[in-house]
């Protein structure tokens, strides 16, 4: 008894079969890769001089592209006795009564391949690195075969990220942008622009995949950088707090009841003065906890963390961080290399177009994700970043909004910790 197995795969989809899957023990295996179908054609062409008895197939629609090619190649092997058997798919030529489903089959095969040829032109695009199908993101328009900058509204866009970068909120951006511009989105739109791919010159693909440097960016790869540093250290925050005024919103823990803090003002009548007060959300003490005055625990913050900061700073493992960006950065540059031989290997034949395609397409990937390692690392040395801001002074020259966004780039959690009437600060740094 001969068994032979036959298997058509697109490289641009799929990988090949292993023979160990078919579950069977096969003489002999033909197998097409691409476009071509050549070793389908050996396999009829060998079955006239010596037929085998069972061909295994995973789907019928790798025997042709359209109804008529699979139709007229079933009849060619089914007039040579050759029982045809598809693993993936109810389908055996010994089977009368499925005989009757074929065409049935047939119909969604032809479903199957019209949907298989959107997708390999989708991935023929990734490879050219064109832009994937769908709506153009605000703030482009779609050229030929890359987005192109919309002059009239991506200044908007970059005022919308300028924003967000200098003061650290979402809400706030999304606020400014329809105030000044008119222009009304949705806090779940802003987020999207804040992580879309797109705008940092890079093309995200369906399938998760990026590939780098594909268009003119709206923003460079360090406010990338800075912005998805920004999105992480609001997350750690309680909701809304992101956007509040209060520098020290979100951040203020009482360690006596594990609450967190809100600011409350407290005004007089027939006076204009206000008084801000740190009071616990949910104390489930009776009585509360009490409430202490905002101005105290910011002074008592500004000094913890100008003591306190350059110790924390002076601990850290430089040395490691810095081996890890090396290390890093060379993986980078060696897939470069590789990246720009590619064009003299096409020359000499040694790859021809479309391998060299997929290689291209794999290697700028691998690209895109290392430097996507590298962004989440610090960006500047937090040594003499720390000795600036442990001067006194620099917290007071800021404004509240100012000293928001610096406070919550060091800070992780303030505790109140008290002591009868007395209350003192523990400053918890991120790093």
């Amino acid at each position: 008894m001969k068994i032979i197995a036959y298997t058509y795969s697109d490289p641009l989809l799929e990988t090949s079969v292993d023979p160990a899957n078919w579950g069977w023990e096969i003489d002999r295996v033909y197998e097409d890769l691409g476009k071509e179908r050549s070793q389908l054609q050996k396999l009829l062409a060998d079955c006239q001089t010596e037929p085998a008895d069972y061909l295994l197939i995973r789907r019928l629609e790798e025997l042709g592209d359209t109804i008529e090619e699979i139709s007229d190649r079933l009849n060619q092997l089914e007039a040579m006795e050759i029982a045809i058997f598809a693993t993936e798919q109810s389908y055996t030529s010994e089977n009368s009564q499925l005989r009757a489903e074929l065409l049935k089959l047939l119909y969604e095969i032809q479903r199957q391949q019209r949907s298989h040829r959107i997708r390999q032109g989708h991935a023929r695009n990734r490879l050219d690195a064109a832009p994937p199908p769908g709506k153009v993101p605000y703030g482009y328009r779609r050229g030929k075969d890359k987005y192109i900058i919309d002059r009239s509204t991506s200044p908007v866009v970059k005022d919308f990220f300028d924003n967000f970068l200098l003061y650290g909120s979402l809400r706030g951006a999304v606020r400014y942008l329809a105030k000044k511009y008119g222009k009304k989105i949705s806090v779940t739109t802003g987020r999207r622009w804040l992580t879309n791919a797109v705008y940092r010159g890079d093309t995200a693909y369906q399938n998760g995949e990026i590939i780098c440097d594909t268009h003119i960016p709206i923003i460079s790869q360090e406010e990338a950088a800075q912005i998805d540093r920004l999105l992480r250290r609001n997350s750690r925050l309680p909701p809304r707090t992101a956007s509040a005024p209060r520098s020290l919103a979100g951040l203020v823990i009482c360690s006596e009841c594990q609450s967190h803090t809100k600011v409350s003002r407290v005004t007089q009548r027939y006076q204009n003065k206000e008084y801000l007060y740190l009071r616990p959300i949910s104390c489930p003490k009776n009585p509360k906890c009490r409430a202490i005055p905002y101005q105290e625990i910011l002074e008592h913050t500004i000094d913890k963390v100008c003591r306190d900061l350059p110790l924390a700073v002076a601990g850290m493992d430089f040395p490691q961080l810095d081996a890890i960006k090396q290390s890093l950065g060379q993986a980078i540059a060696r897939q470069q290399e590789i990246l720009a031989q590619l064009p003299a290997l096409i020359e000499t034949g040694v790859l021809d177009t479309e391998t060299a395609k997929l290689r291209a397409y794999k290697l700028r990937t691998e690209i895109s994700a290392l430097q996507a390692k590298l962004a989440t690392l610090p960006p500047v040395n937090l040594r003499s970043v720390a000795q600036a801001v442990s001067i006194p002074q620099f917290w007071l020259d800021l404004s509240e909004t100012e000293r928001r966004f610096y406070f919550r780039e060091f800070i992780k959690q303030i505790e109140i910790i008290r002591q009868d009437k007395e209350w003192n600060l523990q400053v918890i740094f991120i790093f």
